[in-house]
């Protein structure tokens, strides 16, 4: 059983994930006006390293520059917008989905024993999963869904796993 404060934020998540199944546009609009801000935030800390990299490379900087705008541009551009943010979520699940499957199919011909070629079929297993998420997280009420039930599984995974046990073990056997 976990500890006081991983059994809190368990809670929390299954709150928090019973609330985004009950309320799915309200949850992707909140989704998306933080992601938004959080680029557009992104993007005038590019435009600050922009001018404080003039004097050492000015090629450095007109790329902050460029860089910075594009994301003050695509960040207002998301911020609120819930079909951008669906749509941005959907590629991000095809391309992870695309890369563990080539990664799944490269282990199970690159790698010997009987534990690597079950890690690859994971990954080829997981990437069509993640395909098939991708194909569900176009329309906003099903990536709301998927968002809850990670949260759900999420949080009740906290009430009997303490993260930090699992940190202490990996560190233990390196």
């Amino acid at each position: 059983m976990a500890e006081g404060n991983n059994m809190l934020l368990g809670i929390l998540a299954v709150i928090l994930g019973i609330l985004v199944i009950a309320f799915p546009l309200l949850s992707i609009f909140t989704a998306s006006v933080l992601a938004g801000l959080a680029v557009v935030f992104l993007g005038i800390w590019l435009l600050a390293q922009s001018f404080g990299t003039w004097g050492a490379s000015k090629a450095a900087s007109i790329a902050f520059l460029i860089l910075g705008l594009v994301a003050v541009i695509c960040g207002i551009g998301l911020f609120g917008h819930i079909l951008a943010f669906s749509f941005l979520t959907s590629i991000a699940l095809f391309f992870a989905g695309f890369f563990l499957i080539i990664s799944g199919i490269m282990s199970l011909f690159t790698k010997e024993g009987t534990a690597a070629k079950g890690s690859g079929g994971i990954g080829i297993i997981l990437g069509i999963l993640y395909i098939i998420l991708a194909s569900f997280a176009w329309d906003p009420y099903y990536l709301a869904l998927l968002i809850g039930i990670w949260l759900v599984i999420d949080g009740i995974a906290l009430f009997f796993v303490n993260p930090s046990d699992l940190v202490n073990t990996e560190k233990l056997e390196i």
